[in-house]
């Protein structure tokens, strides 16, 4: 009962969640908050562009998604893996231990760095 309750409070947070950034630009919003990181520094984290590269997916521009946030849609497939994983953890253990082997999330850690310092080189 108690995970069930669960599933649908997460649910519903982000299908509301998609009504906002379906229904708002980001870009055009002041509603949104802005990345801290970016104001602090100067230099882009790897969530910039989020927003807005969502706002984007919702209706259906992946070009403009790729430009925000290109890690953003590769990262999507890569959520969903895991979040499989997860459901099946007690079915399909040895998915559940090859997907969370510690290699494999070293390897995702760094395509992340990599693409935190790329960003900014390209930008700069």
């Amino acid at each position: 009962m108690r995970r069930a309750l669960i599933v649908l409070v997460t649910l519903f947070i982000a299908i509301m969640a998609g009504v906002v950034y379906f229904a708002y630009d980001p870009s055009q919003s002041q509603f949104f908050p802005r990345c801290v990181f970016l104001s602090l520094t100067g230099w882009q984290c790897p969530g910039c562009g989020s927003q807005r590269a969502i706002h984007s997916l919702l209706h259906g521009d992946l070009a403009s998604a790729w430009h925000y946030n290109a890690a953003l849609l590769v990262a999507l497939p890569v959520l969903g893996v895991y979040l499989v994983g997860e459901i099946k953890r007690t079915t399909w253990p040895n998915y559940y231990r090859a997907i969370s082997h510690p290699i494999v999330i070293y390897i995702i850690l760094a395509t992340l760095i990599a693409w935190w310092i790329g960003r900014n080189l390209v930008n700069s």
